[in-house]
């Protein structure tokens, strides 16, 4: 369905050649029940002139049937075409819309708010660009469990632009100060959460207000329509063109004069004449063509479907990658993920599975479930399985090694779904963790010599708590350079001092004059940093003393194995979020600019290597709150924990 143009009775070639070429967004509506988001896209269809009108005829005739708005247009009926879905006014599957603007083409997911229907949720939302989170207005409603699993979900998920849209703003007489009371507990939650684009409008989808133009109900209200913003929200950065990875689907092989590799470009780039590698064969060849059903071309990007010939005949089959060979995957058997499991029968650590990832399948078994995700608190909680609609973080170990990205680098190659044995049903979908399946530093597992013994000390943790009136515990601050984690430390050690408490500060780049003076900056040698840097923690945490440590940490998993060194229930993550304008601002040591310049090489944190924790115990901004308001923020953490 599209716009009404000019060129349809004078051009049809032209429409349709200036439809072609417009950039499509993907969004979902998600929320809690009855928040109005069927309603929302109804409504938007509707506004847009997007209803065709015999569909708006047999619209007005279900709405006093079906419709749960007295009898008067009911625009959630475009979407809840289900009978179940009429007749209980709720969404069960996912609908999907299609419709365009005179500036882009739409494609709407329209996914359910009832929990048992939270694995339609995850399936509509794992292709879009763009979530919009209804939440309900009325004083009994706000933002709820679902609001939260939900909005934990499209992070999970990468999902980096995210529409709050407070909805039924007319049943609260469009009252400003509520607005503003949802504003400040959605952002209490998602602060801990990667979500780094937010915006929030007050709308009536009912009524319309505030979806094309601006709304006389709401005066108060500066911001963009939701139309203007779905319109102008930019996504193009948000492919990844540098990493090529290209999935073998199938080998075309219509005569013995053609051979052929198709598949759909996940990421990156390819032109005829680049060198490619075969995995996992590791076989190298060039690229000769790059076959299309409109011809060949010179080069091809992602998310573009084509077929590549190679100048050598080698050996490539389906479930094979093409890639860069100066820019390949991991290729592991055995990796970390979070998965969201979509079953009735709960996930069982050692039952076989088929993962499915890319083109390839392979056998496997979740070998660890290292923890359940409270959706409410975001904590980690220790579990025996994960049961329909939970969320947690697994081991997974399979049959054959496959070739995969960090799904927060590469949302085509991190993600898999997994698949009953018996019934071929998908039963949960993971996302592979970032640097969980790179070759670990063998110091982070390898036993110390044999004949060493830990010497016990002669004054007890209870003696030493009770001297220091404080239980040991580590905080650990990480963000990218320049985040602030090392002046935000300095006023902790400060505001903890002064209170009386025994206070050690760690500084990554003090440790690295010294004790870690032979190490570099590659993800190994900041592994191998940070593993010293838990087990000087440990030993301070073990006088009795707290200990604040300043760290970059770009990997999870990294940061998952400092925990366990220091003691999971002795650690605290506390994510230093600042975005790249402030940090190059405020970047005393000319770090990003001797990046520019080429003369650091392996600088995580500028690009997007940097993993942000998918669930810190706090989320500070140095860009929007001051030092002070940071630290203060850190040691009320520190007295909530129970430590001070």
């Amino acid at each position: 369905m599209s716009h009404k143009s000019e060129l349809i009775a004078t051009d049809i070639d032209a429409y349709l050649k200036e439809h072609e070429q417009k950039e499509l967004l993907r969004f979902l509506t998600c929320g809690s029940v009855d928040d109005g988001k069927s309603t929302l896209i109804g409504r938007l269809l509707y506004d847009s002139k997007m209803v065709y009108e015999d569909q708006l005829a047999a619209l007005e005739v279900d709405s006093k049937r079906f419709g749960t708005t007295g009898g008067k247009f009911d625009p959630a009926l475009l979407t809840d075409g289900l009978k179940a879905e009429r007749e209980q006014g709720i969404t069960i599957d996912v609908a999907y819309r299609y419709f365009s603007t005179a500036k882009r083409k739409f494609i709407i997911a329209d996914c359910p708010g009832h929990e048992q229907y939270t694995r339609n949720m995850a399936t509509g939302a794992s292709t879009c660009d763009l979530a919009i989170i209804l939440v309900d207005a009325r004083p009994d409603h706000g933002v709820m469990t679902q609001t939260k699993r939900h909005s934990f979900i499209v992070s999970l998920l990468g999902i980096k632009h995210v529409l709050i849209a407070v909805n039924k703003m007319d049943l609260v007489d469009w009252s400003e100060d509520r607005f503003e009371e949802i504003k400040r507990d959605y952002r209490d939650f998602a602060t801990r959460l990667d979500m780094p684009d937010q915006h929030f409008i007050p709308i009536s989808a009912l009524g319309g207000d505030n979806l094309l133009v601006h709304s006389e109900n709401t005066p108060w209200y500066e911001g963009s329509t939701l139309m203007h913003h779905l319109e102008n929200v930019h996504i193009a950065s948000d492919r990844n063109l540098i990493d090529f990875r290209l999935p073998v689907q199938f080998v075309n092989r219509p005569n013995l004069d053609f051979r052929g590799f198709c598949g759909t470009i996940a990421s990156g780039r390819v032109q005829v004449g680049d060198e490619v590698l075969a995995l996992p064969s590791k076989r190298r060849s060039k690229v000769s063509r790059i076959v299309t059903f409109d011809g060949d071309l010179q080069e091809a990007f992602a998310p573009q479907a084509v077929t590549v010939t190679l100048d050598d005949e080698i050996d490539v089959s389906r479930g094979d990658m093409l890639v860069r060979p100066d820019n390949q995957p991991a290729t592991a058997s055995a990796f970390d993920a979070t998965v969201v499991w979509m079953a009735d029968e709960p996930l069982l650590p050692g039952k076989e599975y088929l993962i499915k990832q890319t083109t390839q399948v392979a056998s496997g078994r979740v070998s660890t479930l290292r923890y359940r995700i409270d959706v409410n608190t975001l904590h980690r909680q220790p579990a025996p399985s994960l049961e329909l609609n939970e969320i947690g973080r697994c081991r997974f170990e399979l049959s054959q090694p496959i070739a995969m990205d960090g799904y927060r680098r590469n949302r085509s190659t991190g993600a898999f779904i997994i698949i009953d044995r018996l019934s071929n049903v998908t039963v949960g979908a993971g996302m592979i963790l970032d640097g969980s399946t790179a070759e670990e530093r063998d110091a982070w597992d390898k036993p110390a010599a044999e004949g060493l013994v830990e010497a016990v000390s002669a004054v007890t943790p209870d003696e030493r708590a009770a001297r220091y009136g404080q239980q040991p515990l580590t905080v650990l601050l990480t963000g990218p350079p320049a985040s602030g984690k090392t002046p935000i430390a300095a006023a902790v050690e400060r505001m903890l001092f002064d209170a009386g408490r025994a206070v050690v500060v760690v500084d990554g780049q003090s440790l690295r004059r010294g004790l870690s003076r032979d190490l570099g900056f590659t993800a190994d040698d900041r592994s191998e940093n940070l593993r010293r840097a838990a087990e000087v923690a440990k030993m301070i945490n073990s006088a009795g003393l707290l200990c604040v440590a300043a760290f970059v940490a770009p990997q999870e998993e990294v940061r998952r194995k400092a925990a366990e060194v220091v003691g999971t229930d002795r650690l605290l993550v506390v994510h230093c979020d600042a975005p790249e304008g402030w940090r190059r601002e405020h970047d005393e040591q000319g770090v990003y600019a001797k990046a520019d310049a080429g003369e650091i090489k392996n600088l995580t944190g500028v690009s997007i290597e940097y993993e942000a924790p998918t669930t810190p115990d706090l989320v500070v901004k140095p860009a929007e709150q001051s030092i002070d308001q940071c630290a203060a923020a850190i040691v009320k953490l520190l007295e909530e924990s129970g430590a001070i």
